[in-house]
């Protein structure tokens, strides 16, 4: 038996990196630094597996922003308004695609499957000219050989990589993504290719896509993919990870017959009836790598009980949920507990052990002392039950509605203060409420009933003249919109620009949403500032689906992270928008 980790953090204990990245993004020090700052965590982090014990050491896990917009630089898959003429991808393309410009606007960004990572999505299509185009997977197996650590170097899967992708803009949203695998698959060669010859002895394809209800012809892509890469690997062990939740038993047997593979990695924390599978059909022969060690928590871990399971803001805190932790009972803190969330940005999650109330008012005070200072209405800001929950590392002795519930009630009691002291809007942010979604179909209908419930009770009994908001962001919302309309919110906003405007979709397929609504019309994790006229064009397609008297214009999401330099002139332009469309709709009146 050998020990083994799929990743490990790359922000580094202090956020060294997150320091780095934005020093260079502001001109403040040359990319020769940032990149000493990254080959020093690089060799810290596989020092301190080596030092540990850990047999296969990963490689390739370090980012500057996303291990799938590195995939997508290997690939060369660069939309063509970056303007990259070909060769090896350099900061100014790699970051334009992250971040957007002054000129182009960056790519998507969403939720990775249920955590509150953030990935770049893949911008795909037929017209797409991929070339090998970042060699970073073998620089880094190289550099780890180079400090004497034999590493596993880590790919995102051929498969999973198109399935995460989304048709780039003008293609048909029908297109079949998997119909580029043959694209694809000489670039995965000629990458397997050149970490043969640097020394590999091990690959490992992250499949994470496998998790998912996939269809009989999405199955069929991992059984070509891999047997057109079998003489390629051969040679090497070959480890196919999977992670988040079960392998479905069709999605196994695919798994398990793949050519060439020798190991298979499944997540047996939260995939526990993957263990039935691997008890009565894993293939003899094969490497078990198994996961029972809860990497999406913090507590300490029994192995002896893990194995015997197998034998059966810019301050230092962490926005909105940590801020409200502080204030309740049942939490606790860490110094430097910091998981990245997207790019440079870092979260510091709390851990919930106790039952959770609310000895005293949280805001009241602040939200009395800015609305005594404005005519207009002062809206109160509250993180909402479930992204508190599903942001924080959760106690692991009773189920998460339970947990939940607690909080609804520590949040419903801020509410009815918030109501005395005069504030009557009200905004209570389930940002995270779509991403603690479970992965399998099956199990959405008991979370979204509880999920909920929970906002519900936070604003139960509020009087009519209060207006209580919600607010969602990076995530796919389609496919849970009658249960946002369930949520009863009076208004809701919801990011909408990086998505491509997909949410305003579902709404010409026909719901009908009669609370108030407002899509972002400008991406705030971009430091690129919007034209009046790019926000008057969003606006009026969202008029061509919305009544005009349910729609707001507002950002995408909350504007901490950006510098009033960027923050002004975005509002003065998305305000000016706005008049502009209203003074339009009146005259045609």
């Amino acid at each position: 038996m050998a020990s083994h980790i799929v990743g490990y953090p790359r922000m580094g204990p202090k956020r060294e990196l997150k320091f780095a990245l934005e020093s260079f993004w502001d001109k403040k020090s040359s990319a020769e630094d940032l990149q000493k700052v990254a080959a020093d965590l690089r060799s810290s982090i596989w020092k301190q597996m080596s030092d540990a014990g850990i047999k296969y050491i990963p490689s390739n896990t370090f980012a500057y922003y996303d291990q799938v917009l590195d995939t997508t630089a290997m690939l060369g898959a660069v939309p063509p308004r970056y303007n990259w003429n070909g060769g090896e991808i350099g900061f100014d393309t790699y970051f334009s695609m992250a971040r957007g410009n002054a000129s182009v606007p960056a790519m998507e960004m969403t939720k990775w499957f249920d955590t509150n990572y953030h990935y770049i999505v893949p911008e795909l299509g037929p017209e797409v000219k991929f070339s090998y185009a970042s060699h970073k997977a073998v620089t880094e197996y190289n550099e780890a050989k180079a400090l004497g650590v034999d590493t596993v170097p880590i790919l995102v899967g051929p498969v999973s990589y198109l399935l995460l992708s989304k048709p780039a803009k003008g293609v048909e949203k029908t297109f079949n993504l998997l119909s580029l695998l043959d694209s694809i698959l000489p670039i995965y060669k000629e990458v397997i290719s050149e970490l043969k010859a640097a020394g590999a002895s091990w690959i490992q394809f992250d499949e994470p896509t496998l998790v998912k209800d996939l269809e009989a012809h999405q199955l069929e892509a991992f059984t070509k993919a891999y047997s057109v890469l079998e003489s390629s690997l051969s040679g090497l062990n070959v480890l196919i990870e999977t992670y988040f939740a079960d392998v479905p038993a069709e999605a196994f047997k695919t798994l398990t017959a793949l050519k060439g593979v020798t190991a298979f990695g499944f997540d047996l924390v939260r995939g526990e009836k993957t263990l039935e599978l691997i008890k009565s059909s894993f293939p003899s022969g094969k490497y078990l790598f198994a996961g029972v060690v809860d990497g999406r928590n913090i507590w300490a871990n029994d192995l002896a009980s893990s194995l015997s399971t197998l034998e059966s803001l810019e301050k230092i805190r962490n926005d909105m949920v940590e801020y409200f932790g502080e204030q309740l009972s049942g939490f606790a803190f860490t110094a430097n507990g910091w998981v990245q969330s997207y790019g440079s940005r870092c979260v510091k999650p709390p851990i919930i052990y106790g039952d959770v109330s609310r000895p005293n008012p949280m805001t009241v005070f602040w939200s009395s002392m800015a609305q005594s200072m404005t005519k207009r209405p002062m809206k109160g800001m509250l993180t909402g039950p479930v992204t508190i929950l599903n942001w924080s590392f959760v106690r692991n002795d009773q189920p998460r509605f339970e947990t939940c519930y607690q909080i609804a009630l520590a949040i419903k009691d801020e509410v009815e203060d918030l109501e005395k002291a005069g504030i009557t809007v009200i905004q209570i942010d389930e940002a995270a409420l779509r991403e603690g979604l479970p992965l399998r179909k099956s199990e959405h209908a008991f979370y979204l009933d509880w999920a909920v419930h929970s906002f519900r009770i936070t604003n139960v009994g509020v009087q009519d003249t209060t207006q209580i908001h919600t607010h969602m962001c990076y995530s796919n919302f389609n496919d849970i919109i009658h249960s946002i309309i369930d949520m009863d919110a009076d208004v809701i906003t919801i990011e909408n620009s990086r998505s491509d405007e997909k949410l305003l979709s579902v709404f010409r397929e026909g719901v009908k949403y009669g609370a108030g609504i407002g899509p972002g019309v400008y991406d705030i994790h971009s430091p690129r500032i919007p034209s009046t006229e790019e926000i008057a064009d969003r606006i009026n397609k969202m008029l061509a689906v919305l009544e005009t008297n349910i729609l707001w214009v507002n950002p995408d999401c909350g504007l901490k992270t950006r510098k009033y330099a960027e923050v002004n002139p975005a509002l003065k332009a998305m305000v000016d928008a706005a008049k502009s469309l209203r003074a339009k709709l009146a005259s045609a009146k």
